[in-house]
């Protein structure tokens, strides 16, 4: 039976895989019964009404956005909005609106606007503008007063998948290498990885990475997903049968699901059958999410 895998995507170029430092939740404190309840803050009201209705979450944080008295003041409001539109798909608005929140922040607060940026380039490139995206990822890493080496990681492997969208798989590679050093016990970034050493045809590698992202996360339906594409395009079926199985076993109504029932009604029935397969990895299209 002759391999004809109609592969999803090589690189995630929609919505961002990775989240960013949000502003916590307020903690649930008693008080008596004599005094005013505590404030409730604004981002957990949005976030909460977001969970719910995201119109809704919209609304509120347009509002609230209103209500700003100071340009410092419009930073959460904005941060929010762009979640909310970036929900409703709007990736060109909430773009806008994360742009707006690193605008208003005052320069000693630098540090403070590099999630922003990194959720800035990530709405960009769901909006399918790869070079906007690296603008904004290129600044969120210039800032070296940003410490956390995870969250760097991840920018660098956001980074990555705007290369890949632009066509400069040579420098995603160099910028997926500095994310795992930044940030090794993050499974997509190893995902990620296998991902574009698949698409180069370096199987070897691919293996090793998709072996990691998978210790480091193995309830992860796309890390088996990829695992499977891996292991038959390296001539293993009776592997990748059994990786594709495991997302079906995992997530059964989840998209990786979905692709896994086509690619394995795509094996031969006896997995010692031999399939036609291409001798290197096809060019796979990429969509969004």
């Amino acid at each position: 039976m002759i391999l004809s895998l109609a592969f999803a995507m090589l690189m995630q170029v929609g919505s961002d895989p990775h989240i960013y430092p949000q502003a916590p939740l307020p903690a649930i404190t008693q008080h008596r019964k004599d005094e005013p309840p505590p404030p409730v803050d604004p981002m957990a009201q949005c976030l909460t009404r977001g969970r719910s209705d995201v119109a809704d979450a919209v609304a509120f944080a347009r509002s609230w956005l209103a209500e700003a008295k100071t340009p410092a003041a419009r930073a959460r409001p904005d941060e929010c909005l762009g979640l909310m539109l970036s929900d409703q798909g709007d990736f060109a608005g909430a773009e806008a609106a994360f742009a707006d929140a690193v605008s208003v922040l005052p320069a000693p607060q630098s540090a403070g606007a590099v999630p922003l940026m990194a959720m800035a380039g990530n709405a960009a490139l769901a909006n399918g503008d790869a070079g906007a995206a690296l603008g904004w990822f290129d600044r969120a890493l210039a800032i070296k007063d940003y410490d956390d080496a995870a969250a760097r990681g991840a920018i660098l492997a956001d980074r990555a998948r705007a290369l890949v969208a632009s066509g400069r798989t040579a420098e995603a590679a160099q910028a997926l290498t500095e994310a795992r050093e930044a940030a090794p016990a993050d499974a997509g970034v190893f995902l990620l990885s296998a991902t574009l050493a698949r698409r180069g045809n370096d199987l070897a590698a691919a293996q090793g990475f998709i072996e990691t992202a998978a210790a480091l996360d193995p309830r992860d339906p796309a890390t088996g997903l990829e695992a499977g594409v891996i292991a038959v395009l390296a001539g293993h079926d009776a592997a990748a049968r059994k990786s594709w199985n495991s997302v079906l076993a995992m997530a059964p109504d989840s998209a990786e699901a979905a692709t896994a029932r086509g690619y394995l009604a795509q094996l031969a029935p006896d997995a010692a059958q031999p399939l036609d397969r291409p001798a290197t990895a096809p060019t796979l299209p990429a969509q969004q999410n």
